[in-house]
C-alpha cells in the first residue's frame, strides 16, 4: 500500500511537472535551490520520501519497487498523468524504477549520484541494525563524511550542520527500511528499457557512489547522457547547485 507522503507542489499553473526524489536521510527541502530556479518555468513536486521528514513510516523492510509505487500514487493524487523525474542517490533509483515500470508517465529523467546496484548487501543491513539499536545520529558523522568534500564542508559548516540536523531528524525505522531496499536494489535488468530521454550525473569525488556506478548507468540506459561534476561528492546538487541547476534546466529545456 502506498505511503502517505508529505508534499509541496509550487510554480506556474499548467506547466510541464518535474518531481524530485531526495537521498536517504533527507527532506524535500534538500531539493530547494533546483526548485526555486526550475519553478520559473515548471510546476515543480518535492515531497518526503516515505519513512523520512514528514511523511508515514510504514512497517519496515521496504523496496524500491515500494518506494517507486508512492511516487506514482503521489502523481495519481495530484492528477498528474506525466513528469520529468529526477532523483538522487535512492531517488534516482526510485525515478528510475518508475521510468522502467511506468515509461508512459515519464517525459524526461534526471538522476544523480546513484547506481543500477550498490551492494554488498550485508554493509547495507549491517546499517539498519546500527540505526535500529543506536538511532540515526549514530551513523551521522560518516554518512556526512560521504556526503561533501572536505573543502566544501571547512568552507560551509553551516551547510553541514543544517544536513546532520536533517539526517539526525530522519526516523530510524524509515532509514533503516530504505537501507533494506537499497540492499535488495538491482535494476541492471530495468535500464535497458528506459525509453525517456535521461542525464545521468556523477559527482568527481562521491565515495558512495563512484562515477563508475553512473557511467554504467549511462550505458544501460539506450541513449542516456553522462557528466561527472568536479569536485563534488554525494550531494552534489547541494554542494554545487549553481552547477547542477543549469544542467538539469538545460537538458530539460533542450530540443
Amino acid at each position: 500500500m502506498p505511503a502517505d507522503l508529505r508534499y509541496e507542489l509550487s510554480g506556474p499553473e499548467g506547466a510541464a511537472v518535474i518531481a524530485f526524489t531526495g537521498s536517504l536521510g533527507t527532506d524535500l527541502t534538500m531539493w530547494r535551490p533546483q526548485s526555486d530556479r526550475l519553478g520559473e518555468r515548471f510546476r515543480t513536486l518535492r515531497y518526503d520520501i516515505r519513512g523520512h521528514g514528514s511523511s508515514a513510516v510504514p512497517p519496515a523492510p521496504y523496496s524500491i519497487a515500494d518506494l517507486g509505487t508512492d511516487l506514482l500514487a503521489l502523481l495519481d493524487r495530484l492528477e498528474i498523468e506525466r513528469a520529468s523525474l529526477c532523483g538522487l542517490s535512492i531517488g534516482g533509483m526510485t525515478s528510475m524504477w518508475v521510468a522502467a515500470h511506468a515509461p508512459e508517465r515519464v517525459d524526461r529523467l534526471v538522476v544523480c549520484c546513484t547506481s543500477a546496484q550498490l551492494g554488498p548487501p550485508s554493509a547495507w543491513l549491517e546499517r539498519a541494525a546500527t540505526v535500529r539499536a543506536d538511532g540515526v545520529a549514530a551513523i551521522a558523522d560518516a554518512v556526512l563524511g560521504r556526503w561533501f568534500t572536505p573543502q566544501f564542508a571547512a568552507a560551509h559548516p553551516e551547510v553541514i550542520e543544517r544536513m546532520r540536523r536533517q539526517l539526525t531528524a530522519t526516523p530510524a525505522e524509515g532509514y533503516a527500511g530504505c537501507c533494506e531496499a537499497v540492499a535488495d536494489m538491482d535494476l541492471r535488468g530495468d535500464l535497458p528499457s528506459i525509453v525517456a530521454p535521461t542525464l545521468v550525473l556523477a559527482g568527481g569525488d562521491d565515495p558512495a557512489t563512484p562515477p563508475e556506478h553512473g557511467r554504467l548507468v549511462g550505458e544501460l540506459i539506450p541513449g542516456a547522457r553522462f557528466e561527472v561534476v568536479s569536485p563534488a561528492a554525494h550531494l552534489a546538487t547541494i554542494e554545487r547547485p549553481d552547477l547542477t541547476t543549469a544542467m538539469i534546466l538545460r537538458f530539460l529545456t533542450e530540443p
